[in-house]
């Protein structure tokens, strides 16, 4: 699985506060949190919301650096986890 700067891009550009980046089936997508609940998401682990990526990045409009720099640190945290 792989976590990079487009599937972080993916995220800060999704509509909703609770979109999400889960890691399901082995790989890391982009999905609604109410989606969660459904059969097709059991099993989901969620690393952030996207109010909480704005967060980390304190803004929406971040530069591609900040944008690398974070996605470098989450396939980090994902990595330890064996994930």
């Amino acid at each position: 699985m792989k976590i990079d700067a487009s599937l972080v891009r993916e995220l800060l550009e999704a509509p909703s506060d609770d979109t999400v980046l889960a890691l399901l089936e082995g790989r890391a997508q982009v999905i609604e949190q109410a989606a969660l609940s459904s059969e097709q998401c059991r099993g989901a682990a969620v690393l952030l919301s996207r109010a909480e990526l704005v967060e980390r990045l304190g803004t929406p409009s971040p530069a591609e650096e900040d944008v690398t720099r974070l996605s470098a640190s989450l396939q980090d945290a994902v990595d330890k986890l064996g994930a």
